[in-house]
């Protein structure tokens, strides 16, 4: 006799009788939560993101505002070179390891390259053209955009109690947006495109993640060799190599010393996204995002020196960071209760 009893991920167990015409065959599940990291391992991964994320957009805000660099894309185009630097020589000395280049690897990397470059090149410009306070506002509007795409690419259908609490933050949002007195059209047009690329790509390195053909660090490396010579390109043909190379700070050395530190904060912040949605989700690594712009939005608010004080958006920026709060409690905290469909059994009878 065989009897099979199925409950989500398998795990095979067998007994032979010693007649050798029996056999029973256990097929038992450990459910998706078994396959799920550490907590601290998933708290770890977001609090990572989440100070890599925020150091960023400081040291963006320093180059391209304070300092007044001139080309966004210089900049990024830095960041990408100092990935493929950093990934190649730690693969050459055996730190780490990742495929070698093949004429499978396009297929298996696209389309992260090119939504990639899309989000980094909006990316930047967004904070250069809005205030940063109200950036980390308009940020929040990537949460709709990932339920949105998780539901397409992954399938994954959001809880009511989700929904809800993505209908919190964007509330806050949009009232902390009604009166926005430093209004910029074409700032709000590239945060919310940011919004809808950050989304795609995050849920597209999942299911790349989830593939395992490249590895973290494959998908890190070929995700910016594909790209940077493009960015050269369309860096060229702008203009933006010579308006980079007539920029007067050249030879200050904090200058120097901050447009280094933006290059590599882009491969750690790449890195650091990588692993908060390996370990835990895309809409937990956006939302891990909004909830680190409670301290940005506060700094900001202090030092930043641009943002304008109305009653609407101090309420609506902390509506937003209520509702951050609140997932990040359901989402870390808060047991899950096992699911019925995950421990449902099956039995077959199969006499030889």
């Amino acid at each position: 006799m065989v009897v099979v009893k199925r409950s989500g991920s398998l795990t095979v167990l067998s007994k032979m009788s010693g007649s050798g015409k029996d056999a029973r065959v256990d097929i038992q599940a450990d459910g998706g939560d078994a396959e799920k990291p550490a907590t601290w391992l998933r708290i770890c991964a977001a609090l990572f993101y989440a100070t890599s994320s925020f150091l960023i957009v400081i040291f963006n805000k320093s180059l391209l505002t304070n300092y007044r660099f001139p080309s966004i894309q210089i900049v990024g185009i830095g960041q990408m070179m100092a990935t493929i630097i950093l990934l190649y020589v730690a693969k050459i000395i055996g730190i780490i390891h990742f495929p070698d280049m093949g004429r499978d690897i396009p297929r298996k990397v696209w389309p992260l390259p090119i939504i990639y470059l899309c989000n980094l090149l909006l990316g930047l410009g967004s904070t250069k053209r809005v205030s940063l306070p109200m950036f980390t506002v308009l940020r929040r509007f990537t949460i709709l955009f990932t339920l949105i795409a998780e539901r397409i690419l992954l399938g994954r259908v959001a809880s009511l109690r989700i929904k809800v609490i993505v209908f919190t933050m964007l509330l806050g949002a949009v009232v902390a947006a009604i009166n926005d007195l430093a209004f910029d059209l074409v700032g709000y047009v590239f945060i919310l495109s940011n919004d809808v690329f950050t989304a795609s790509y995050s849920v597209f390195m999942k299911k790349k993640i989830n593939a395992k053909d490249l590895g973290k660090f494959g998908i890190l490396f070929y995700n910016s060799a594909f790209m940077v010579i493009p960015a050269i390109i369309i860096a060229h043909s702008t203009g933006d190599f010579e308006i980079a190379r007539q920029y007067s700070n050249w030879d200050d050395i904090q200058f120097i010393c901050l447009f280094i530190a933006v290059c590599i904060m882009g491969f750690v912040l790449m890195y650091s996204t990588l692993l908060c949605t390996a370990y835990n989700s895309p809409l937990t690594t956006n939302i891990t995002g909004t909830l680190k712009n409670l301290l940005v939005t506060y700094v900001g608010m202090v030092f930043g020196g641009d943002y304008i004080f109305t009653w609407a958006n101090f309420v609506g920026l902390n509506i937003s960071v209520c509702g951050s709060l609140f997932y990040t409690y359901f989402a870390f905290v808060e047991r899950k209760p096992e699911s019925p469909s995950n421990t449902k059994s099956t039995s077959l009878a199969i006499n030889g």
